[in-house]
C-alpha cells in the first residue's frame, strides 16, 4: 500500500480498519490493540509496521518493548492497553468489517465498493486511477 499511495499521491485517501483474525493469528487482537494504543501517542503507523515486521514477538512484554523502542511513554501505553478503549476501537472496527462483508485480510474497498480483483500494486493503482477519473 505504501508504494500504491506514493504513486497516486494526494489523489487518494487510505482508511485503515482493524480486522484481527485471532483464530488464525493468536496475538492478532493484542497486536491491533497495541497499534491503537501507540496511535494515542501519534505513532499508530510506526507501531503497526514494527509489529508486522516482528510477528514472532507479540506477547504482552514484547508489545511494551516495542513501545519503548519507538520512544513511547510505556506507562501510558500499558495503561491504554488495559483501559478498554483500544479494545473497544478494535472490536468496533471488526464489527464494521463484518457488516461490510469483510471475511479476510487484506480487504480493499474503493469508493465504498469491495475490490475483489488482484491486490498487486499495478492492479490497485489502475483501479484507483479509474475511480478517481470518474
Amino acid at each position: 500500500m505504501k508504494r500504491v499511495l506514493r504513486r497516486l499521491g494526494r489523489g487518494v485517501r487510505f482508511v485503515f480498519r482493524n480486522f484481527p483474525l485471532g483464530e488464525m493469528h493468536p496475538h492478532a487482537v493484542e497486536a491491533a490493540e497495541a497499534a491503537e494504543a501507540a496511535g494515542l501517542q501519534g505513532e499508530f503507523w510506526r507501531m503497526h509496521d514494527r509489529l508486522f515486521e516482528h510477528q514472532a514477538a507479540l506477547a504482552r512484554e514484547d508489545l511494551v518493548a516495542h513501545a519503548k523502542r519507538l520512544g513511547l511513554d510505556t506507562a501510558r501505553f500499558a495503561s491504554d492497553l488495559d483501559s478498554g478503549a483500544v479494545e473497544e476501537r478494535v472490536r468496533g472496527d471488526f464489527a464494521s468489517g463484518v457488516r461490510s462483508g469483510v471475511n479476510g485480510t487484506p480487504t480493499f474497498f474503493i469508493d465504498g465498493v469491495r475490490f475483489d480483483e488482484s491486490w498487486d500494486e499495478d492492479s490497485l493503482v489502475e483501479a484507483l486511477q479509474q475511480a478517481t477519473a470518474k
